[in-house]
């Protein structure tokens, strides 16, 4: 029996190009605060969905990538993408039986994962107290995962990637 193989690989990386030009869409400084993580988010589903082809390899390039693009110290976002990734590629089995409404919640606890690291990482040589204001994102990108993981999904299916 022949094997099909999908000649379709460059759809993951065009959606991870798409969520890094919404991440890079320029904005008022208060919706920034509570702006979804689109990278992270679309990484999050294509580790899910294909964990084969993606790993934590792929989170340092995209965490050090996106370090470049918000000019942050170079490491914060690769490091705590890494982390994120890990426990995604740990329970990708589990997170695929579970129901919207849950996994919409596993994804607020990993993007809140995310954020934690980032700040905590950044605030080690500042003293600047914002608040638990950095983790807005979290519940905006659980709720963003409903709708996402039905676009990203049909794209996946339409293009028969696997």
């Amino acid at each position: 029996m022949a094997i099909q193989r999908s000649h379709n690989i460059w759809v993951p990386y065009v959606t991870l190009l798409l969520a890094f030009m919404l991440s890079a869409l320029p904005m008022i400084e208060w919706l920034q605060w509570g702006w979804p993580k689109w990278v992270l988010v679309v990484f999050i589903y294509w580790v899910i969905a294909l964990p084969h082809k993606f790993g934590m390899g792929w989170a340092l390039i995209l965490g050090l990538l996106m370090d470049l693009l918000q000019g942050s110290h170079l490491g914060v976002n690769a490091l705590a993408m890494v982390v994120v990734t890990f426990f995604a590629t740990l329970m990708y089995r589990r997170f695929r039986m579970y129901r919207a409404w849950q996994q919409s919640f596993m994804i607020f606890l990993l993007v809140a994962v995310n954020q934690c690291i980032s700040y905590w990482v950044q605030g080690i040589g500042s003293n600047a107290s914002i608040g638990l204001w950095f983790l807005l994102p979290a519940p905006v990108s659980g709720f963003l995962w409903l709708w996402l993981v039905v676009v990203l999904r049909g794209i996946r299916r339409a293009f028969k990637v696997a």
